[in-house]
């Protein structure tokens, strides 16, 4: 995914992020999305046995599966070896950014100041998300984008249908759908058709 990373996260647009205490089928959670218009994954590290689910999902289809809430040199490695195709830190995480960069996967690295996001960049980050989106608002993000043009915006953190295009507008390159789109009660049940409403409705709120 290396070569074709920032082109498709731009083109795409959204990311899933699940955080949920129970996955019955990662891959037919992940079609779920699909079929709604949402290609990104995101499992999170505070799921319970990420790792497997990992495994499952990209045995199925591995395109736009990536782990987030990564902290230390040794979970980076333990989830690209399970097939993250990429990772996301909460925060400006330099053992990570380290471990990514020997295995040739992309980070999106966390961060919210002006210093903590030239600080990601300064680590090798493909991307920089920034969190928590919803507490400073579109208008935030403008102003960031205005002494870093070039680099990767990605907005987390409260990010829902009401305000999504706004942060795309603003420049993001991307937007991450969290429980508006992923509840985890309706994970857990596996109520696949419910996701693929909600990320259909997600997705058609960005125009």
């Amino acid at each position: 995914m290396q070569a074709d990373f920032l082109p498709q996260l731009t083109r795409d647009r959204v990311i899933a992020v699940v955080r949920a205490p129970e996955i019955p089928d990662a891959a037919a959670l992940c079609a779920a999305l699909r079929a709604g218009g949402i290609r990104w994954i995101e499992f999170t590290r505070t799921t319970p046995g990420l790792a497997a689910h990992l495994r499952r999902a990209v045995a199925d289809d591995g395109d736009g599966i990536g782990a987030g809430t990564v902290m230390t040199a040794e979970q980076a490695e333990e989830l690209i070896d399970a097939g993250a195709g990429y990772l996301v830190t909460p925060g400006c995480r330099p053992e990570v950014a380290k471990a990514a960069s020997a295995a040739g996967v992309p980070v999106i690295m966390g961060a919210l100041s002006p210093t903590e996001v030239g600080l990601a960049l300064d680590l090798g980050a493909d991307a920089v998300k920034i969190f928590p989106a919803r507490a400073f608002g579109p208008r935030y993000l403008r102003d960031l984008a205005g002494p870093f043009p070039d680099v990767p915006l990605v907005a987390s953190g409260g990010v829902n249908a009401e305000n999504a295009a706004g942060f795309l507008t603003a420049g993001a390159r991307a937007v991450c759908a969290g429980s508006e789109v992923v509840p985890p009660a309706v994970v857990a049940a596996g109520d696949w058709p419910e996701i693929t409403r909600r990320a259909r409705a997600f997705t058609d709120a960005l125009g």
